[in-house]
């Protein structure tokens, strides 16, 4: 059959202009290649660049940007290998070949495919180690305040401090001293969680000593558990016969606990935030960016801080003495309320004393328990700034219901009046905000009484306060997504956001939140079942483990309740209470961060 001439004729130009097509994309694909090599060139510059950069650096630093510049490097070499053999692409395969290949070294050996294969560094411990030593260091220092106490009592157990203070100091002095090389180095991410929690466990041990060496000749698990309970701002004591101990070591239980007290402010306005540990992140700007000029760095909120904290500290010491309690009860029972600590230098607590110096501490400990970063502004901006605080709205809200309900219920079983309303309120301050002082045995009102104490010390404080257990802008946040999700399931079409005192929670901070709610809970219901494997009794062992986490003190039932102590429990369930205390006092997830293969690998 014969083709028609005009068929072959469009046919050869169709095929003319595909080839004249091909030849254009070719062109083309040259070019791009040829841009995409000398792009590729000068990324694997820019890596060679990164590297010499890395090698004027020291220690862990040098290590990191040297492997980005090795990252880099295998980035551009891929890029030209992944071309090499696709057609018009030559250039840029010629130039990943030409490309010297990454070198052997800091970063580590090249792998199967010629990739650096990076090693692990260790961690350098050096810089918290250095910290550390001089933390102890002084601590130990400061045991000559309570060495002149005792001297001045002229009871002759001034020598456990001396012998304490001098082991600490060597202790501390020396291993600062190892590590004074890495002074005044930065912290990495992972050094400073390090620093968090191990600084929480090595001033205890340090802080024991005393209990050791002193009147009380304690055992290490008790001498432990006192000082932790004290740094921890707990309360929790193993000791009894108070009144009869020696002034300095009675001395020494304040003065851990305000150390504790002033130690958490910091660490909860400083650390907690970069970490962005349980929705703290959200006032990262609170600490920095909201004071202005009047605070511009850290150390200077940590010092402004320290002057409100000790002008608290001294206002309430005056006031107790103004009352009718004695000097020395009144400088101690000052710090560890102003700490919301709680120890008291009598068995029976702040029941020792009379009806003004039970009111004067309510109202100072719920002073202690709202953020000190506000008191700092009411000096220089007035009131406004606190009042406007929703975290502060809401604490004064929830202790003034909680108290109404509990004066109520206590008129209801015959204690009204005037004294009805005093024990409602002291006992409500300080179990809420996690001091822990009782005046009277509240295990005798009733069910009622326990279930209302036991959900009171979950509450706390405010955020940047001493104040201790969950705090309640959690509770707001909570709420408030909460409230957003039932929006959401009414109106599934609009959009509703998170907020927290006018501003947007964003989903890292309401997930930090989230997941320290879930890990509470988790850690008060594991903490009370391997309680209860030691031999303790369902109560004593859940009002224990709560009693812990939220660094509250006294715990329910005869044995731990207010008109007990922690003696009678058996060594190890001690120390998983301390281990309980140091967990909720750094906010849960800064142990558990540690405690993660991932955190090692990182």
């Amino acid at each position: 059959m014969a083709t028609d001439p005009n068929i072959r004729i469009r046919i050869s130009a169709d095929s003319a202009d595909a080839e004249g097509g091909l030849r254009r994309t070719e062109d083309a694909l040259e070019r791009t290649g040829a841009a995409a090599a000398r792009t590729s060139r000068r990324t694997y510059d820019m890596g060679r660049r990164a590297q010499e950069v890395g090698r004027q650096m020291s220690g862990q630093t040098r290590a990191q940007i040297q492997n980005v510049g090795f990252q880099i490097q295998d980035f551009a070499v891929q890029v030209g290998a992944a071309c090499r053999g696709r057609p018009g692409l030559g250039a840029l395969s010629a130039a990943a070949a030409l490309a010297p290949q990454p070198r052997r070294g800091a970063g580590g050996a090249l792998d199967s495919v010629g990739r650096p294969r990076h090693r692990r560094h260790m961690i350098d411990l050096r810089p918290v180690a250095y910290v550390i030593g001089m933390l102890v260091a002084v601590l130990g220092a400061t045991m000559l305040v309570p060495l002149l106490v005792d001297l001045a009592y002229g009871n002759g157990h001034w020598p456990a401090f001396l012998i304490s203070g001098v082991l600490a100091c060597m202790v501390g002095g020396l291993t600062a001293l190892s590590c004074s090389s890495t002074a005044g180095t930065g912290l990495t991410l992972q050094q400073t969680f390090l620093l968090t929690t191990l600084v929480w466990v090595a001033l205890p041990a340090a802080g024991a000593l005393p209990f050791m060496f002193g009147a009380t000749d304690a055992r290490l698990v008790d001498a432990y558990f006192e000082a932790m309970s004290g740094m921890t701002t707990t309360g929790s004591t193993v000791f009894s016969g108070l009144e009869y101990l020696p002034k300095g070591l009675l001395l020494w239980r304040g003065m851990l606990q305000w150390f504790g007290g002033i130690g958490i402010i910091v660490v909860a306005m400083v650390f907690l935030p970069e970490l962005r540990i349980g929705g703290m992140q959200i006032f990262r700007s609170e600490a920095f960016d909201t004071m202005g000029k009047i605070l511009p760095r850290a150390a200077e909120i940590a010092s402004r801080i320290s002057v409100i904290y000790v002008g608290l500290t001294i206002s309430c010491a005056i006031t107790f003495f103004a009352f009718g309690m004695s000097g020395f009860d009144s400088i101690v029972h000052a710090m560890t309320t102003i700490s919301t600590g709680g120890f008291a230098n009598y068995d029976a607590s702040f029941g020792q004393f009379n009806a003004p110096e039970t009111y004067a501490c309510s109202i100072y400990m719920i002073l202690a328990a709202l953020p000190f970063v506000r008191y700092v502004q009411l000096i220089h901006q007035g009131p406004k700034p606190l009042w406007r605080d929703s975290q502060v709205r809401a604490f004064v809200g929830t202790i003034s219901v909680m108290t109404l309900i509990l004066f109520a219920f206590v008129e209801h079983i015959g204690m009204g009046g005037e004294e009805g309303f005093r024990e409602a309120i002291f006992n409500t301050a300080s179990i809420m905000t996690g001091t822990g002082y009782a005046n009277t045995d509240y295990m005798k009102w009733g069910s009622f009484a326990v279930g209302y104490f036991f959900f009171a010390g979950l509450i706390g404080g405010c955020a940047g306060s001493t104040a201790c257990s969950i705090k309640i802008f959690r509770y707001q946040i909570l709420f408030a997504s909460i409230v957003t999700q039932i929006k959401r399931i009414h109106s599934p079409s609009g959009v509703f956001v998170t907020r927290f005192e006018g501003r947007a929670v964003d989903d890292d901070a309401l997930g930090s939140v989230m997941a320290f709610f879930v890990m509470f809970i988790l850690s008060i219901g594991v903490l009370s079942v391997g309680l209860t494997l030691t031999g303790l009794d369902f109560i004593t062992a859940l009002s224990s483990a709560a009693t812990a986490l939220a660094n509250v003190g006294p715990g329910l039932g005869d044995q731990v309740g207010p008109a007990g102590n922690f003696a009678g429990i058996n060594d190890l369930a001690k120390w998983m209470l301390a281990f309980g205390m140091l967990v909720g006092r750094l906010e849960v997830m800064v142990v558990y961060t540690i405690l993660t293969i991932q955190f090692w690998r990182a």
